[in-house]
């Protein structure tokens, strides 16, 4: 039996919510960020939810996750405070990092998210060295690097996949195949076609899966998970999903067909998926979902009521979190 066939239906409906949640959390910044108030860069996760969520659900608190620039789905996924991020990405004084990075800089360590990074493949060398520090430690940790398509061509992410090997390092690297590095076609920017052949090139255990399908990544990342905390060192997934939005917010997107993304909502749409997976198997009512769709849209007004209130950083504040002290 597989590891998604074992959730009952407590761990259905808190996964169900927390793609939910990541959701309803990007599709209101895409309209806050129209108003101008939001500050930076900001890259949407909508359409890639079953991804953090099922890869995030089978870690802890005490085991390490690396960001991407397009990284609110896993600080979610990872156990974030939501309004923390919100008021983050407002860049208010109560977020997450004082409001001192934005969106593509949340981090909270205490929830083992080490944080979002604005480096496309700057993020696997840090979670191989969180996952150098797990064996050190023992106790069974893991460490994941998540990762687009594009980061899979740098050579900081062919250099950490050789070292988790060569250490036997308990890391995952997860790649988010979107189709798209910013605006290049992953089938063109690929050399050898295949990002799953690659990553075993470099003597990681590697599958592939569908990232719309909960499930099928939830039980992936279990054996990946499974292997690492038993010893047997690192993995790789290739999540194959696609983007609702562009590679950030205001990109005109001419690189895709014209109805390319309405066609993606119908098709590749995790919650609705996930939705008639639960119709099917009778683990969730209608009434159950809807329940949670309901609190999750009062949630998000709410903290985005308070973000828009809350106070930014003061002139003191510069001086403050630039130098950690041992």
């Amino acid at each position: 039996m597989s590891d998604s066939a074992r959730l009952d239906g407590t761990r259905l409906l808190r996964a169900y919510r927390q793609m939910k949640l990541i959701r309803e959390f990007e599709e209101r910044l895409h309209v806050e960020i129209a108003t101008g108030e939001i500050p930076g860069f900001t890259h949407l996760y909508a359409g890639q939810e079953a991804v953090a969520v099922g890869v995030c659900e089978q870690l802890g608190d005490a085991d390490y996750i690396v960001s991407t620039h397009r990284g609110h789905g896993h600080c979610i996924a990872k156990g974030c405070d939501v309004g923390g991020m919100m008021k983050e990405i407002y860049g208010r004084r109560d977020g997450l990092c004082h409001g001192k990075g934005g969106s593509m800089h949340i981090a909270d360590i205490d929830k083992g998210m080490l944080g979002a990074n604005a480096i496309v493949g700057g993020g696997p060398p840090l979670a191989v060295g969180a996952a150098i520090a797990c064996k050190l430690r023992g106790g069974g940790h893991v460490s994941v690097a998540f990762g687009g398509d594009g980061s899979a061509n740098q050579g900081t992410v062919f250099e950490a996949m050789n070292m988790a090997v060569v250490l036997q390092v308990p890391a995952i690297f997860v790649f988010e195949n979107n189709g798209y590095s910013e605006h290049t076609g992953c089938d063109y920017a690929v050399g050898s076609k295949d990002l799953t052949a690659r990553a075993r090139g470099f003597g990681l255990v590697a599958e592939c899966v569908d990232g719309a399908d909960f499930h099928a990544v939830y039980d992936a990342m279990g054996r990946a998970v499974e292997r690492a905390r038993a010893g047997g060192g690192p993995s790789a997934i290739e999540a194959r999903i696609t983007r609702f939005y562009g590679h950030f917010e205001g990109d005109p997107q001419k690189y895709r067909a014209r109805d390319e993304v309405a066609r993606h909502r119908e098709t590749m749409d995790c919650l609705k998926r996930f939705r008639e997976r639960m119709r099917a198997g009778g683990e969730l009512a209608e009434a159950q979902l809807d329940a949670v769709d309901a609190e999750v849209l009062a949630l998000i007004e709410r903290i985005v009521a308070d973000a828009k209130a809350a106070p930014p950083p003061v002139e003191a504040d510069l001086y403050t979190d630039v130098y950690i002290h041992y």
